[in-house]
């Protein structure tokens, strides 16, 4: 069974990509079979600074790299290598109903907050068909708020198979439960839109103070805190630290003596603890830029060797030829 994830390159990576979508894909190499992408033409709906685009592509690499991705194990490319994906968007497209793409959620919320319509934002969702449909793709790893999107990706498959013959792999959505959304320093999802991120490869002295300038309500140390459960650092030990160090820290604090000055110190430091051997590897990947880039042709090399037979199945079947 062959699993896909698109990565999209809209900045540095915090512990919510990390444990909502980083770990449970690397995790996944080991059955097998698994395609990652760095989505850069996705990226193009929020970013108009090339230089950011491509600095940003850049590091979505590195930081997979060295948070486990295996290059052996998988396939793992930039999106833009295979412009296969365009032509393909251009092909599903044309049978795409209006009425899907104005009741896909993402296009909704994002210009309901302002942001202005154009093509790239409206057909999100027919460039994601696109990316999942070109590789044969059996399984797609989601988070709900993704979930309506690769329900579209059926539906525009479906249509093309009806209209022209079965060409595609109908894929079938692989919804993570066990993650749910990783709260941000102030309560709400963690997001870079929001700015309550936790950067995991931060400068050691910006992320310390980031994390003792966690706000924490006003009940002193002696106070019982019988919601420590709660407690976003609390919630980000039981992430980061062996779970009877993070037990042991809920139960001081439930009992009261525990200050939070003390409780954010300990968060540091199990945070610095449980990503030093991503940054140790992280620095090697940075010294040596070529062998990235060269893990990256390759995987576009690996990845186009699939993509050619679905493309010319598409095409043939459209009548292109």
């Amino acid at each position: 069974m062959r699993t896909l994830t698109g990565i999209t390159p809209t900045g540095p990576v915090h512990i919510g990509n990390y444990f909502g979508a980083m770990r449970p894909a690397i995790e996944a190499q080991a059955q097998g079979d698994c395609f990652y992408f760095i989505a850069d033409y996705h990226s193009m709906t929020s970013i108009t600074d090339p230089h950011e685009r491509l600095a940003n592509t850049r590091a979505v690499a590195v930081d997979w790299l060295a948070c486990g991705l295996d290059p052996v194990k998988s396939v793992f490319w930039r999106q833009s290598d295979l412009p296969e994906v365009c032509e393909l968007t251009w092909l599903i497209g044309s049978l795409t109903p209006m009425g899907l793409l104005e009741r896909a959620h993402g296009y909704k919320d994002k210009t309901a907050k302002g942001i202005s319509p154009n093509f790239g934002l409206f057909a999100y969702p027919v460039l994601m068909a696109a990316d999942i449909l070109l590789y044969d793709t059996n399984a797609v790893p989601v988070g709900q708020d993704q979930k309506q999107h690769l329900e579209m990706t059926r539906d525009i498959a479906a249509k093309f198979n009806q209209t022209y013959g079965e060409t595609f792999v109908v894929p079938e959505p692989v919804i993570r439960r066990d993650c749910g959304n990783i709260p941000g320093l102030d309560g709400q999802k963690m997001s870079k839109s929001y700015g309550n991120t936790l950067e995991i490869f931060a400068d050691e002295k910006a992320l310390r103070k980031k994390i003792m300038s966690i706000v924490m309500d006003s009940r002193t140390p002696a106070e019982p805190k019988p919601d420590a459960e709660r407690n976003i650092c609390v919630q980000f030990l039981k992430l980061l630290a062996p779970s009877d160090v993070a037990a042991d820290y809920e139960a001081r604090l439930r009992a009261g003596g525990l200050g939070y000055g003390d409780l954010k110190k300990g968060l540091f430091e199990h945070f610095w603890a449980f990503f030093a051997p991503a940054r140790a590897r992280r620095a090697e990947l940075l010294a040596n830029p070529d062998y990235v880039d060269q893990v990256l042709r390759d995987g576009a090399a690996r990845a186009r060797s699939v993509a050619a037979g679905v493309i010319r199945r598409a095409r043939k079947a459209a009548g292109l030829e």
